[in-house]
Formats: structure tokens, sequence, C-alpha cells
């Protein structure tokens, strides 16, 4: 995984490394975008997600649908995660903080690494019912999907106007 900010346009508005993590860290959901099924166009889907403060970001799903089916036929995908806004109507114009990622996805993984990546949802999303939640995967588990997406590049920018520390 390479932090890389090279590509950015806006320069003035780069977001350092420490802190593209701890919004990749703390974000509620992400947004996975993929070259449609087709390949003809796009799809973009809100997901929760879990990081696993390493080189990938796990997502649950069904085991069957669109994302499947998109990943399928083009695994390289991109994962963007907003950090703090604030619209300013008063200045047109809207501070925020984002992360993008470029990643490959995999699915198809070990039962070992999607209870794992199920753990790790449950303790970022319901850590006071994880126990309940560790019995509600396990008996939903052969309908549960795992995409692992492997991080490959990390950008991240902001428009600080209107945020607080």
């Amino acid at each position: 995984m390479k932090f890389n900010n090279e590509e950015v346009r806006r320069q003035d508005r780069l977001l350092d490394e420490k802190r593209a993590f701890e919004i990749l860290q703390s974000g509620e959901y992400g947004v996975l975008s993929m070259q449609d099924e087709n390949g003809t166009g796009a799809y973009g889907v809100p997901v929760n997600y879990v990081w696993d403060r390493g080189n990938s970001i796990y997502i649950h799903c069904a085991p069957a649908g669109r994302k499947l089916a998109c990943i399928d036929a083009c695994n390289q995908v991109s994962f963007c995660v907003v950090g703090r806004t604030r619209v300013l109507p008063d200045k047109f114009t809207t501070g925020y903080e984002s992360v993008i990622l470029r990643c490959t996805a995999h699915r198809g993984l070990h039962e070992a690494e999607r209870m794992s990546a199920l753990s790790w949802l449950l303790s970022k999303y319901c850590p006071q019912h994880k126990m309940e939640g560790i019995e509600y995967a396990n008996k939903s588990f052969h309908r549960t999907e795992i995409i692992r997406l492997d991080i490959i590049e990390v950008s991240a920018k902001s428009k600080r106007m209107g945020l607080t520390s």
C-alpha cells in the first residue's frame, strides 16, 4: 500500500497520511465504485466496512448480487470515505475531508478470514452486542459473502473551511 497525494489536482488541499488513516479507521461507511458488470458504465454503492489497520478493507454482502457480478467482471475498484463535512451556504461551498483508495477486490475467501472480518465488523459497529452478533454471524454465515479490498494506493484531501479541529 502506498500513500500518494502526487496526483491530487489541488495540492493546496492535501491531507496528511496520519489524518487520512484516522478517517479510514473511524468512517461510518464508504462508497465502493466499480465498473459495471457489462463493462459499459460505472456502479457505486455505499457500504459498511472495516479496515484491518494494514493493507485491507473488508465489506459484507449477500452471496449473490450486482456488487459481486461487477467484481467478477473487473476486480479493480475505488473506495471512498468521507470525513467531516460542513455546508457553508453563505460562502457557496462545503468544507470536507475525503480519502480515496485504489484497490483490488477479492471474494471466495477462506472461512477463517471471513469470520475474522465479521468479528471486526461487529467490534466496529455494535461492540456492546458483539457476543449476540457472533451468534447471529454463525447462524447466517452460509448466506454472507465477505469481500476483501487490498489497498494499492491511498490519497486524501480536504477543504478545511468551516471544519473544527
